[in-house]
């Protein structure tokens, strides 16, 4: 564990004695995983939408698209088909990472937007 890790592990440690970091509202609840971080908040009605209508959001798309690929390139003996395979599976990476860098860039910007004081927790 790098020095940093061990900083944080030791202040994450500090707050949960402390009690900090309870929020007896959501113990004992499981934990929702359906937020869409990447998305920008213009899209996110767009995609819940999409996904309850049974439809990917098109990084998933991607991602399954990647899995396959790699698949059918571990399976592949002939050098032409696996340099083919190769070439699609770096294009649908590039264009994955791309669709995370913009997402990311936008969520910097909207942070750097909003006042840190403006935010409340649900649980303070």
């Amino acid at each position: 564990m790098d020095y940093l890790a061990r900083i944080a592990e030791r202040r994450i440690e500090a707050a949960l004695e402390r009690g900090e970091l309870r929020c007896p509202e959501l113990e004992g609840k499981p934990l929702r995983f359906d937020s869409n971080a990447f998305v920008p908040d213009d899209l996110r009605i767009a995609y819940k939408l999409l996904k309850d209508a049974g439809f990917l959001p098109p990084e998933m798309e991607l991602r399954k698209e990647i899995v396959t690929l790699k698949e059918l390139l571990a399976a592949a003996t002939d050098g032409e088909e696996r340099v083919r395979i190769a070439r699609e599976l770096n294009r649908r990476v590039l264009r994955l990472n791309l669709m995370f860098r913009r997402a990311i860039r936008g969520e910097e910007a909207q942070v750097a937007l909003r006042s840190p004081m403006g935010t409340k927790s649900r649980c303070s």
